[in-house]
C-alpha cells in the first residue's frame, strides 16, 4: 500500500463548533473505522458496536432539534460529516444517512407527544432505523405500493411485504409505508414500527457485488399490530411524507457518493506519486496527470453542489430540483472517479490488496438507491419543463 497520504479536505465551516466537530469526525473515522473497513466488508460483518459509538457521540442525531436529543446542526453540516464516514467506509456513512431517513417522518410530521415519546431513544440512545417505501414490485413506482394496513379498534393490523431495506433484520425500528386507503398516492399511510414487533420477520440478506458488511434484505409483515399512537401524520399523509424525506435522503447520498469519490481520489493520487516505471513517477507521465485533474474537479463540483442544495433547505426554501440534480450528479461522478482510479493502478486496481476495486463495487449502488439516476432526470426534467403532457 502507497505511503503517501493526501491532505484532508479543506471545509469551510460555518461556526467554530463545525470545525471541531469535522476534526472529532476525520479523526474517528481514522482511527475506528477505516482500519477495519476492508476486512469488515469481505466478511460480511455489520459494525453495530460501532453505530452504538456514533450513536453516544451525537453522530446519529446532527440535524435534529436539540429539544429531543438532536445536535442542532445544519445540513451543510450534517453532510459533509457523512462524506467523512462514507470515505472511511460506505457501509458506514450510508447506514448514518438511512437512519436519518427513518428518523425523519416522526420529526417532521409527528405529534409533540410521539416526538418527546420516541425521539430521544432512536437519536440518543444506541438505537437503529430503517426506512421502509419499496416492495418486490413497486420501486421507482413507490405509488403503487401493495403492503395493506386496516384499522382494528386501536391498532392497524399490517400485512405484506417490504423490499431492498438496508438494516433490514437488524433494525431497532422502521418507518413503515403502507396502504391505508384507496389506489394511488392518496391511500398511504405513515407508521413507527419496532424492531420486535410480533409477526415482524426479515428474509436472508440479498447478496450484493458491494457494499456487504450493509444488510439489505425484505421484511415481512404478516399481521404486525400497531398502536394508532404510532400512525405518523394524518391518514392517506404517507406518500407525501415519503416525498419530503426522500429530497432530503437524496442528499445523504450524494454526500456518500463524494466521500467514497474522494476516497478513491486519494488512493489514486497516493498511488501515482509513488509508483515508478521508466525511472519517474507515474504521477509525471501527462495522461496520468490528466486523469487525476478530472477526478478531482468531478470531486469537487459535486462538493458544491450537494452544499449548494444543503444551503437551500437550511434557509428554508425548496431544495427538490437541486437534491435530485447533486444525488445524479455526484453518485454518476463517484461510477466514473472510482473507475478512473482502477485505472491508474491498473493490475493493482483490479486486486483486493487496494481498495479501489472496493470503492468501484460501491459507487454503483448509490446510482440504484433513493431513486435511480433515471428517476432523477425525471424529476429534474418536470422542474425544468413541467410535467409530461398525458
Amino acid at each position: 500500500m502507497p505511503d503517501h497520504v493526501p491532505p484532508p479536505v479543506d471545509r469551510i465551516a460555518p461556526t467554530d463548533e463545525a470545525r471541531d466537530l469535522f476534526s472529532l469526525v476525520r479523526e474517528l473515522a481514522r482511527r475506528e473505522i477505516a482500519p477495519t473497513a476492508a476486512e469488515e466488508e469481505e466478511a460480511g460483518r455489520f459494525p453495530r458496536e460501532l453505530f452504538t459509538l456514533l450513536s453516544g457521540s451525537g453522530l446519529l442525531a446532527l440535524p435534529y432539534d436539540s429539544a429531543h436529543g438532536g445536535g442542532d446542526q445544519p445540513y451543510e453540516v450534517y453532510l459533509q460529516v457523512l462524506e467523512e464516514l462514507a470515505a472511511a467506509r460506505l457501509t458506514v456513512g450510508l447506514g448514518v444517512s438511512v437512519h436519518t431517513l427513518a428518523c425523519h417522518a416522526l420529526a417532521g410530521f409527528g405529534t409533540e407527544e410521539q416526538r418527546a415519546e420516541h425521539l430521544p431513544a432512536m437519536l440518543g440512545e444506541g438505537l437503529l432505523g430503517a426506512y421502509c417505501l419499496s416492495e418486490p414490485a413497486s420501486g421507482s413506482d413507490a405509488a403503487s405500493l401493495r403492503t395493506r394496513a386496516v384499522r382494528d379498534g386501536d391498532d392497524w393490523v399490517l400485512t405484506g411485504t417490504k423490499a431492498w431495506i438496508t438494516h433490514g433484520g437488524i433494525a431497532d425500528f422502521y418507518t413503515v409505508l403502507a396502504r391505508s386507503g384507496g389506489p394511488g398516492a392518496r391511500g398511504i399511510t405513515a407508521y413507527l414500527v419496532p424492531g420486535d414487533a410480533p409477526g415482524l420477520s426479515a428474509a436472508a440478506p440479498e447478496r450484493k457485488m458491494g457494499m456487504k458488511g450493509s444488510p439489505t434484505a425484505q421484511l415481512h409483515f404478516d399481521g404486525v399490530r400497531v398502536s394508532d399512537a404510532r400512525r405518523i401524520g394524518a391518514e392517506g399523509q404517507g406518500f407525501a411524507i415519503a416525498l419530503s424525506a426522500l429530497d432530503s435522503g437524496r442528499l445523504g447520498i450524494a454526500a456518500c457518493a463524494i466521500g467514497v469519490a474522494q476516497a478513491a481520489l486519494d488512493a489514486a493520487v497516493g498511488y501515482a506519486v509513488e509508483r515508478r516505471q521508466f525511472g519517474r513517477p507515474v504521477a509525471d507521465f501527462q495522461g496520468v496527470r490528466f486523469l487525476l485533474a478530472d477526478m478531482a474537479t468531478q470531486v469537487a463540483a459535486g462538493r458544491a453542489l450537494y452544499l449548494a442544495a444543503a444551503r437551500l433547505r437550511d434557509a428554508g426554501r425548496p431544495f427538490g430540483k437541486e437534491a435530485a440534480m447533486a444525488k445524479l450528479l455526484c453518485s454518476d461522478a463517484a461510477m466514473k472517479v472510482t473507475t478512473d482510479a482502477v485505472q491508474v493502478l491498473g493490475g493493482y486496481g483490479y486486486t483486493a490488496d487496494f481498495p479501489v476495486e472496493r470503492y468501484l463495487r460501491e459507487a454503483k449502488v448509490l446510482q440504484i438507491v433513493e431513486g435511480t439516476n433515471q428517476i432523477q432526470r425525471m424529476v429534474i426534467a418536470r422542474h425544468v419543463a413541467g410535467p409530461e403532457s398525458s
